[in-house]
């Protein structure tokens, strides 16, 4: 068969991968000028990493990621150090970065809360009918199973940070999954995310898949003489499309109706990410990554000093920390400069560290994205577009249909390659 796939993130890589090595001809095409998606990097001429532009780690836990950098002979540039993790409470933060730790913050009261709280951790770890749980909401659910006080210092600055005014709506077993899925060690690639994506896109190449960059696609139709699709004027049999739901939909007008307004109503979140260049430490303590309460007053949802987690000296001895939010897509920070974006977090940064000052900063990268998040609400899993489309031959396979799992390149690479068997009739 000859094939088109629409992406080169991780998705779309990895259903290459599958579907070369089933004998078939493969074509991928990507808009941007390189590969990877949202866990592409960048850097600077006296780096030696590369820096995503939207931060990206992986979990231990992350098997198909694993399994996938396994096949690739690349196991030995997965590293896992072992950053700190940190919690705001009473204007100080504390370390979370384990169940001892976890237990030892003071945020969650004393007693019977901490009961609770360990009580509904080991419960939401052990069951697995999280399709129970996707019925009621997670902020009805925590608040009676949790309690209040560890609900409103723990759950829901998490739901308000992720999902703004929708977080009344998400249901529960999306918080299911995330504790579920997730472990606290915390991994990387050895010179970066763009490094992974570029060493697979190299092998794929030299298996005979062809990589097309700064190619955008206009529309996808059925064409009618051959019964195959037509990705804008080239022919193929079968087409894979890894975008954005609107996107999608976009591309592919001929969809049944029923398929277009499932894809459109699909509800996601957008992001702004800022990564700075600092001269300094800005964690005196060494400490990684930071949640951020937005009702404490804090303008954006996590601050990740990236260089506590990997040596400053693979970034030329640059400090780097990413500052972002997950935001609805008219929030004002898309529409703020890189200097308006920057004074607005700088009260945040010296609430870290009262000694931090502007000059500290060497340069400011920031990315926007209106498609960083989905939003799955109660019976989410009712209402997920089908991989294999009304149309044949023509398949999807975005975030917004890994549930109940969470966003994430493990978890694009396992769609990808579920789509792949989709597309083999396995």
């Amino acid at each position: 068969m000859k094939i088109a796939i629409i992406g080169a993130g991780f998705g779309g890589l990895a259903a290459a991968y599958d579907l070369k090595k089933a004998g078939h001809e493969v074509t991928v095409f990507e808009s941007a000028n390189y590969v990877g998606g949202l866990a592409s990097g960048f850097k600077e001429p006296h780096w030696d990493w590369s820096v995503e532009k939207f931060y990206h780690h992986w979990f231990q836990s992350d098997a198909s990621m694993m399994g996938l950098i396994q096949e690739l002979g690349l196991q030995d540039k997965v590293i896992f150090p072992r950053p700190l993790t940190v919690m705001y409470f009473n204007e100080k933060f504390y370390p979370f970065d384990s169940i001892l730790n976890a237990l030892r913050f003071p945020g969650l009261g004393f007693g019977l809360n901490k009961i609770r709280f360990g009580f509904v951790g080991l419960f939401l770890r052990l069951t697995n009918n999280w399709r129970a749980l996707e019925k009621v909401t997670a902020d009805a659910w925590m608040m009676k199973w949790a309690g209040k006080q560890v609900y409103e210092q723990m759950w829901k600055p998490l739901l308000v940070g992720k999902f703004g005014p929708f977080y009344k709506d998400v249901n529960m077993a999306w918080m299911w999954a995330r504790i579920k899925a997730r472990t606290t060690r915390l991994g990387t690639f050895e010179g970066g995310f763009q490094k992974f994506a570029d060493l697979f896109t190299d092998q794929l190449r030299g298996m005979g898949v062809e990589i097309r960059l700064g190619t955008p696609i206009k529309f996808i139709k059925q064409n009618q003489a051959s019964g195959g699709l037509n990705v804008d004027v080239e022919s193929f049999d079968k087409v894979l499309v890894t975008t954005s739901p609107s996107l999608m939909a976009k591309m592919c007008p001929d969809l049944p109706e029923d398929y277009l307004k499932g894809l459109l109503e699909l509800k996601s979140m957008g992001a702004v990410v800022m990564v700075l260049s600092l001269k300094h430490q800005l964690s005196q303590q060494g400490y990684y990554w930071f949640s951020l309460p937005k009702e404490a007053g804090f303008p954006l949802l996590a601050l990740v000093e990236h260089t506590n987690f990997v040596s400053k000296d693979h970034f030329g001895g640059d400090r780097i920390v990413y500052a972002g939010d997950y935001l609805e897509v008219g929030h004002e920070y898309f529409s703020l400069s890189d200097e308006e974006l920057l004074e607005r977090f700088i009260p945040a940064f010296k609430r870290i560290n009262p000694a931090f000052e502007k000059d500290w900063v060497k340069k400011v990268w920031v990315n926007k994205t209106n498609y960083a998040q989905p939003v799955p609400l109660v019976n989410h899993s009712e209402n997920i577009p089908a991989i294999q489309t009304p149309i044949e031959g023509l398949y999807f396979a975005s975030m917004s249909q890994v549930y109940p799992w969470d966003r994430g390149t493990n978890f694009a690479v396992e769609i990808g390659r579920r789509a792949a068997r989709m597309m083999l009739g396995k």
